[in-house]
């Protein structure tokens, strides 16, 4: 009867402290070290600067090969993927917001967009997002841009919006206002293995000569973001909610939502919205 006992008491010290630890494992996160309970996935937003930190070398690998300017595709990264934290970004690795096309033969994801399905190319990595960026500027309409200087980001900005890249009117000083917040410019000086202008001159006439296929559809935002008359980029801090947002910049909380696609009042940190005024 006393080893019985005994037994039943060895038993049940382990059932107790085999419970305890693992509530101690499902409330810490292997990777970020913190409680997750509720918080999905785990994932995190990204701040500008990380997504910065994150993609610059590959916009400069970019400007080497094609002569687009690293801080202009960086700009274009940040302000159609929301600092890499949209669906596009984070599920089909579209940092660009590139629509499938005639002709892409990749996978696909259907989203809301001028069109309640409009579909966009899904990448196996954001590298290829960014490559898949070049050669989408690699075409006709956009040839002359590649007769400016690498380090002219304010003639580029303006030739992109002229060429159609986008319809809003104020696409250009949403790119310059990303590149002067970020300094994004200082890494269209130093090119990390520098390509002759001659021989980057003859791949891209080379490339734009080979594009015989139909472009993807524009990028374009909703219509008010089309027709605004004035509006800023916004980075969401943590203590932020739409109506905080809203009445700080004297605008509707729908207005908000419908500039930036929004189906929630819900945000992220780091994420950016446009305001219109």
């Amino acid at each position: 009867m006393k080893n019985s006992v005994l037994f039943l008491l060895f038993v049940s010290s382990i059932l107790v402290f085999g419970s305890c630890a693992s509530r101690r494992t499902t409330l810490q996160h292997p990777k970020y070290g913190k409680n997750t309970t509720g918080q999905g996935s785990g994932t995190t937003s990204i701040s500008g600067h990380a997504y910065i930190e994150r993609y610059k070398d590959i916009a400069i690998a970019e400007m080497n090969q094609y002569g687009i300017p690293a801080s202009i595709k960086l700009a274009q990264a940040l302000l159609e993927s929301g600092n890499g934290n949209s669906y596009l970004a984070r599920e089909a690795n579209n940092h660009f917001g590139i629509k499938c096309g005639g002709v892409w033969q990749g996978k696909s994801v259907v989203r809301p967009d001028d069109h309640i399905r409009d579909c966009f190319r899904v990448y196996n990595d954001p590298q290829q997002s960014f490559r898949d960026h070049s050669q989408f500027l690699l075409r006709k309409r956009y040839e002359k841009l590649f007769a400016l200087d690498k380090n002219d980001y304010k003639g580029w900005a303006k030739g992109l919006k002229d060429a159609g890249y986008a319809t809003n009117p104020r696409y250009p000083e949403l790119l310059v206002n990303l590149i002067e917040r970020y300094q994004l410019y200082q890494y269209d000086r130093p090119e990390v293995s520098y390509v002759k202008k001659e021989q980057r001159e003859e791949e891209v006439e080379e490339i734009i000569q080979e594009k015989e296929f139909e472009e993807p559809a524009i990028i374009t935002n909703s219509e008010d973001l089309k027709n605004a008359v004035a509006m800023i980029i916004y980075e969401v801090k943590s203590t932020d909610t739409l109506y905080h947002i809203s009445q700080r910049h004297g605008v509707s909380i729908d207005q908000i939502k419908q500039l930036n696609g929004l189906d929630s009042d819900e945000l992220s940190v780091g994420q950016l919205l446009v305001i219109s005024k």
